[in-house]
């Protein structure tokens, strides 16, 4: 709601982060017992069958946004392509932001992930 995207905005901002909604990440669970008619989908990178845990949190580590159950044969570029909130993004279901960054405003936020992005 609009009173939670107020406390992170600032919360972000005094850490340096103006315009930051909260960091991105997704984990792969193990998943022990997974039905063996779903292994293949959900075989992961390593052995045995994974679930993956698309996550947002603030630096209180409070998790705003979880989006759970996607078969861990996926990257996490597919599983952020299948978010609800990256689809809430894409329909311009966003807090109002509002943030200058090297003297350019900016009329969004964003996400801080790591290890997704082109050099």
């Amino acid at each position: 709601n609009a009173e939670d995207a107020a406390r992170l905005l600032e919360m972000t901002k005094a850490h340096g982060f103006p315009g930051m909604l909260g960091s991105i990440d997704c984990m792969h669970w193990s998943w022990k017992n997974c039905p063996k008619a779903w292994h293949g989908q959900f075989h992961g990178q390593k052995k045995g069958s994974t679930i993956i845990l698309e996550a947002v949190a603030d630096q209180e580590t409070w998790i705003w946004h979880a989006f759970f159950g996607m078969p861990g044969s996926l990257n996490d570029i597919n599983v952020v392509n299948r978010s609800p909130l990256m689809n809430k993004i894409a329909n311009g279901d966003l807090p109002p932001v509002q943030f200058v960054a090297n003297g350019r405003t900016y009329n969004y936020g964003y996400y801080l992930a790591d290890g997704i992005y082109p050099k």
